[in-house]
């Protein structure tokens, strides 16, 4: 009894402390969608919930590497590698771009 909570405090912590938080979304489906998803869940044996939470997390983890991920071939990944070695000297338009960049950034 020294030292230690009684069991019901211990479990009462342990499960406030295990507790995630979550937001809510709502969607719009036609029919036709709604059964596929049912079915899809049902195969995977998971819930209606937990099916769609799944799929658009992949969904959204798929676009965004899509987005901000580059693949370049061997000949652009040499470019690339020597132009951020040896940059090349900022012409008219760089110039410009970069004083305007420094004007918004200020604003």
């Amino acid at each position: 009894m020294y030292g230690e909570l009684p069991y019901i405090w211990r479990d009462r912590m342990a499960t406030a402390a295990t507790k995630v938080k979550t937001e809510r979304t709502e969607a719009r489906l036609r029919p036709e969608q709604k059964a596929r998803i049912e079915r899809a869940a049902h195969y995977k044996g998971v819930s209606i919930s937990d099916f769609l939470v799944q799929a658009a997390d992949e969904a959204a983890v798929k676009t965004i590497e899509l987005n901000e991920t580059w693949i370049l071939n061997a000949e652009a990944s040499r470019r690339f590698v020597e132009a951020c070695l040896n940059p090349p000297k900022p012409n008219a338009r760089m110039k410009a771009a970069a004083a305007a960049y420094k004007k918004w950034a200020r604003e």
